[in-house]
């Protein structure tokens, strides 16, 4: 069975907006839509695909977690799998992601997130990519 590596999905963090042109990774390029969001909720800046296999396109995890006042998503919950071998994949790569934490006042605050993370890649070119649908 061949393994891939696919990007995951961010459905709550927030609206996506055109790809970067100049990203040179699908990774680098979903990071470079957050740059100038607002920081009412965080925004990923390091993002770690997990490796599955092909049976996984199109499947989602909704994992819970908090991104702590550091940008370090910390305290995972899973809150929905079709699988507990692709949930472990996904959390894993998550435990890797860094924030630009949330802020009030100018502070950055710890915030509880709920994530959907949903498996994609381009059967095309076999190139992960990230995907709102």
């Amino acid at each position: 069975m061949k393994a891939a590596r696919k990007l995951v999905v961010l459905l709550a963090v927030g609206a996506f907006q055109a790809v970067a042109a100049q990203a040179t990774t699908p990774e680098e390029a979903y990071i470079a839509q957050y740059r100038d969001t607002p920081l009412k909720m965080p925004v990923p800046m390091t993002v770690v695909s997990p490796t599955v296999g092909s049976q996984y396109n199109g499947a989602t995890v909704r994992l819970e977690f908090v991104v702590d006042a550091q940008g370090k998503p910390v305290e995972f919950s899973i809150a929905s799998t079709p699988d507990d071998v692709l949930a472990t994949a996904v959390l894993k790569a998550v435990k890797q992601w860094r924030f630009l934490p949330a802020e009030v006042d100018g502070k950055p605050v710890a915030t509880k997130v709920a994530l959907p993370v949903r498996i994609v890649d381009t059967p095309v070119t076999g190139q992960s990519y990230a995907s709102n649908n």
